[in-house]
């Protein structure tokens, strides 16, 4: 991406290199080689030649987020929006920054404002979980989560969310059911998300102890030997798999208990008992000759 950027800046320099797009295109490719300071200094170029100019504001709002210059990003943002206030990068930007700021009602307001104006998208709706989660509006959070993962979810974040948000407030069969979900999700889209594995295998590793405690031993082993493919869970899945035949064996061994032999139950009969059912036969046989 950074080559087909690095051509395109260079052509629109060709073309003319005072517009608005092309030191936007510049900025933008600053941008993407981490170099902030540069690309903000683009970015300020553009707003010489059009100071109306919203992506400008918005773009460069992003780069003092990433310089964590939060004042300079805010008044960015805030500019975008006194051209535009339906630009929902700018609100989403605005509450990241007081996200950041730790200032938790103004980010709430703000990721409002950023989903209003997109209903359906899940960044917008994980943002607000997550908002409501720190404000420990746990019922909200968890509405927010469930509603990202039914209108598609774009990063493929808000199962696993919902999921680790179950098991902290102790609803274990919730959260199984969400890891599971998010586990099949994810194998099915494996390559789209360029998420890190490790969640990926931490769900696998907390599906084989819930198993495992329920006493679900084939489902707890399919997901331990998962956890072994994976150097990170690799440990983890090697005790596990230890635990379940550990488990296994005790299993058969009270199966084997219970079982009671023939020999058993006759060696049990009381001598005294043998004595009269040896006698009752006597009368019976004495019976039956006459």
């Amino acid at each position: 991406m950074k080559t087909d950027l690095a051509d395109l800046a260079h052509k629109v320099v060709l073309v003319d290199k005072y517009r608005v797009e092309t030191c936007c295109v510049i900025g933008n490719y600053y941008s993407l080689r981490s170099d902030h300071a540069k690309a903000v200094l683009y970015f300020r170029r553009a707003l010489k030649l059009n100071p109306q100019f919203l992506s400008a504001w918005t773009l460069m709002g992003h780069e003092y987020m990433e310089m964590k210059n939060t004042n300079a990003a805010i008044q960015s943002y805030r500019h975008a929006i006194e051209i535009n206030n339906r630009d929902y990068r700018a609100w989403y930007g605005l509450g990241q920054t007081y996200e950041i700021l730790k200032m938790y009602f103004y980010c709430l307001y703000y990721y409002k404002q950023a989903q209003q104006l997109k209903p359906n998208d899940s960044r917008m709706i994980i943002a607000l979980g997550e908002t409501y989660e720190k404000l420990e509006k746990t019922e909200n959070a968890l509405k927010c989560y469930y509603k990202a993962c039914t209108v598609g979810d774009i990063e493929g974040q808000a199962l696993i969310k919902l999921a680790k948000l179950y098991d902290k407030l102790k609803e274990f069969d919730n959260a199984a059911a969400a890891f599971t979900e998010y586990c099949l999700r994810e194998n099915e889209n494996k390559g789209r998300f360029n998420t890190d594995e490790t969640e990926f295998y931490s769900a696998f590793q907390y599906l084989a102890n819930y198993h495992l405690k329920n006493g679900q031993l084939d489902d707890a082993y399919t997901y331990a030997y998962k956890c072994m493919e994976n150097e990170k869970t690799k440990e983890v899945g090697k005790a596990l798999l230890k635990d379940i035949a550990a488990r296994r064996k005790e299993l058969e061994r009270d199966v084997d208990n219970e079982a009671v032999p023939m020999d058993e139950t006759v060696g049990n009969i009381l001598p005294n008992e043998i004595e009269d059912v040896a006698t009752s036969m006597d009368v019976t046989n004495s019976s039956a000759k006459f």
